[in-house]
């Protein structure tokens, strides 16, 4: 699987950098960080849908990411050091968590507390840099807190009014993943630096 991806970053940056050669090293590691985020989005996507399908939670599973990625582009949060454990962390959030979805009863007061702590949590520790991409813009950084937020406040007015419990506790789980993401705990447990703008 390595020898994979090293052959589609090579050819990948070989493509791109063939009608272009004033690229500097640092946009060449620009590019590498992107293309890499590429490859295990696509190679994830592929895993994750023939497992949800033999589950039988492909759309419970869509959902859950449609969700999860729209709150996570302002709120960034935690991206795995290597690709098998990107993958593993992966699978277990975004096929466990739907699958218990799924087959769990969320009562109101459980999911008061739910939305409670996740929007909580959105207003203290979003958005949550990495290492790669540190967030070094004080005003941007603002912006995407107020917009996670936003959007966290919406899914949860969407919890409460649509008539749909399956809906509801899959906007839950994206919500729950999305928390998980940018806690200070996830980074500490998977041994990365958190608040990585402030080591710029």
């Amino acid at each position: 699987m390595i020898r994979i991806k090293q052959l589609f970053l090579n050819h990948s940056l070989k493509l791109i950098t063939k009608y272009n050669e004033n690229y500097t090293e640092e946009d060449i590691e620009k590019l590498q960080y992107g293309l890499e985020g590429v490859y295990l989005t696509i190679t994830k996507l592929i895993i994750i849908t023939i497992i949800s399908l033999l589950l039988g939670i492909a759309k419970e599973v869509l959902l859950v990411l449609i969700l999860f990625n729209v709150i996570r582009y302002p709120g960034f949060g935690f991206h795995a050091n290597n690709s098998v454990t990107c993958l593993l962390f992966s699978a277990i959030v975004f096929l466990g968590l739907p699958y218990l979805a799924v087959h769990a009863n969320i009562n109101i007061i459980a999911q008061h507390i739910i939305c409670f702590i996740c929007l909580i949590s959105f207003a203290v520790f979003a958005p949550a840099d990495t290492p790669k991409r540190p967030l070094t813009n004080p005003k941007k950084r603002k912006l995407r807190k107020i917009a996670t937020v936003i959007i966290a406040i919406i899914y949860i007015v969407c919890s409460y009014i649509i008539n749909n419990p399956l809906a509801t506790k899959l906007i839950l789980v994206a919500l729950i993943i999305e928390s998980i993401m940018i806690n200070p705990i996830t980074y500490k447990l998977f041994r990365q630096p958190y608040n990585n703008y402030k080591k710029v």
